[in-house]
Order: C-alpha cells, then structure tokens, then sequence
C-alpha cells in the first residue's frame, strides 16, 4: 500500500514539473516559414510568398493551401540584378494583366526600388539600377491602384521617426508625379510611443467606398511591435486613425507581431499575412503568419483581425 501511494505521488509530481516547465519554456515555432515583411500573392491558384530574410537577394516560396510552403531553389531578386548591394526588405510583388508583366517594389541600401519579371519566380530586374527617389531613404514601397486605374504608391519617410507618405505614380508605374506627394500619418496615437518614432509597413484596400491602411507602429525589434488601421475618403487622405488601435498586438504567445500585407484567398475571403519574433527571447529569424480579416460598422467602420493565428510550415 505504501508503494502505491509512493508511485502515485511520484507520478503527480513528475506530471506537475513537466506542465511547469512547459507553461514557462519560451514560445519557439522551428518550422515555420523565415519570412519577415511578409507579402502574398495568388497567382494561377498557387500562393506565392516574399519577404525579408536573405542578405543576397530576395526569396521565394510557394504553396497550395497557406500553410504548408516550399522555398524556391533559386532567388527571386538577385542583388546582382539591383541598385543597392545589402538590406533586401519588405518586398511585394504584383501581376500586371495588361502588360503581362510581374512587377516587385521593395527596399536596398534603405532606399525604395521597382523591378519587373516575367514570370513569379523571377528573376526580377531593375531595368535602370537606381531608386524610385534619389538622395533620401524611404523603405516599405506598396502599390495601391484605385477603382478607375490611377496607381498610387505608399512609403515610409525618414522625417521626424518614420513615418508614412503616399504619391501618384505615372502609368509605367515607376515614376513619381511631380508634385503629388503628400504625408498620411505619424506617430500620434499611446501605444505607438513604446520606442521609437515609427509607423512604417503601410498596406491599403478599399471596401464599401472607404480606404483602409493597415500600418505597424514601434520599433519591429520591441514586443510591442503592433498593428494599427486609419480609414480615408480617399487615397490621398486625409486619414484617420481608428481610436481603439492596435487591432494586433502580441496575439497569443507571439511577440513582435507586425508588418502586414492583405491577399485574397482562392475562395475570396481576406487574409492578412505578418511577421513575428522568432520566440519570446530572441527576434531572428522572424516567421509568417496568417489571419482573417473582417469588417464592422456597427458605429463606426472597424476592420477586425482574428486571434486565431495560422502557423506557417516548411516543407520537409
């Protein structure tokens, strides 16, 4: 009888410590897919995703379902094929039906760049090796074409932290109309004064007559990297933040949550890919992942990102 009660106790105590030290080991996610800066794009029902990971170039992954991905044998951006000769960020790619033509925006040498391709996988090209703006840093260049055809683009400038502009494009789609350069939003709102000065990682939809900018706010080093949203009557602003920001902050167990794209899935719903830190002690290398995005208008527009986090997985 003793030896039973021994082996009883013995076994809630081995239970106990092994539910103990589960519930502090740091969340770490080993197989997911490095990308930070995530961006995806559904191109003849395959996904393709791009972000920020190697110090060459720009990859490529793809994938049938979302959630599981392989990497591509070969860079989809080659730094050889670019201005600028290190720090490959925030890439997003667009097919252009007109042109058949693939075009990819994204950051070198922290300066906003455009090549094209012909195909997703590249390789992509700058056909002249400079920036989209010459002699100032911006990063984090997104393309948003408007219902009657006008392209606009949004970036990052380094005035006053980071903060986010847009401009008209011309219709070649990679050179800026004089003039039209106007500044969206800054830093202005609680949550976004963790450190430093940033809102950075703009993306823009358009739904039911009213523009929605998902922008991330911190440093994407701090925990509280976050996701926030403004809404506009109109590309060029003036834009409007949502009084109840951020919409994504620390979901879960992750930490460093921020930078994110919109994509149609293959059955229309809309997803919302971002980065997060690679656990809860270290940043790199970041990993993507995937929500749902949904609307509101109880009171006021509100656009909701769902708590219910999709893993992203390598294949094997």
């Amino acid at each position: 009888m003793k030896k039973l009660v021994y082996y009883i106790l013995l076994l809630i105590f081995v239970s106990s410590s092994a539910c103990k030290a589960e519930s502090t080991k740091p969340f770490q996610f080993e197989n997911a897919v490095p990308l930070a800066d995530p961006y995806i794009l559904l191109y003849e029902n395959v996904y393709y995703a791009y972000g920020t990971h190697s110090d060459n170039g720009i990859e490529v992954y793809t994938s049938e379902d979302l959630e599981y991905w392989k990497k591509a044998d070969e860079l989809a951006l080659r730094k050889e094929d670019s201005w600028g000769d290190k720090w490959f960020w925030a890439p997003e790619v667009y097919y252009l039906k007109d042109k058949n033509k693939f075009v990819m925006y994204y950051t070198a040498n922290e300066h906003i760049c455009v090549a094209t391709a012909d195909s997703p996988f590249g390789p992509f090209v700058q056909s002249q090796k400079k920036p989209m703006i010459e002699g100032e840093k911006c990063i984090d260049n997104t393309l948003f074409i408007d219902d009657d055809g006008k392209p606009y683009m949004f970036f990052d400038r380094f005035n006053d932290g980071l903060n986010i502009w847009v401009t008209e494009l011309e219709n070649d789609l990679q050179t800026i109309r004089e003039g039209s350069l106007r500044k969206c939003i800054n830093v202005s709102q609680e949550w976004e004064t963790v450190w430093p000065r940033v809102n950075e990682g703009s993306f823009v939809i358009k739904h039911k007559d009213l523009y929605y900018m998902t922008y991330s706010a911190n440093s994407y080093e701090s925990q509280s990297y976050g996701i926030g949203f403004a809404t506009s009557k109109s590309p060029t602003g003036p834009w409007t933040k949502y009084v109840n920001n951020p919409i994504l902050q620390s979901p879960g167990e992750l930490v460093g949550a921020g930078h994110s794209a919109m994509f149609r899935d293959k059955s229309g719903a809309l997803k919302i890919v971002f980065h997060a830190h690679h656990s809860k002690t270290s940043i790199h290398p970041r990993a993507m992942y995937i929500a749902d995005v949904s609307f509101s208008t109880d009171n006021v527009p509100v656009m909701k990102i769902s708590q219910q986090i999709m893993k992203t997985k390598l294949q094997r």
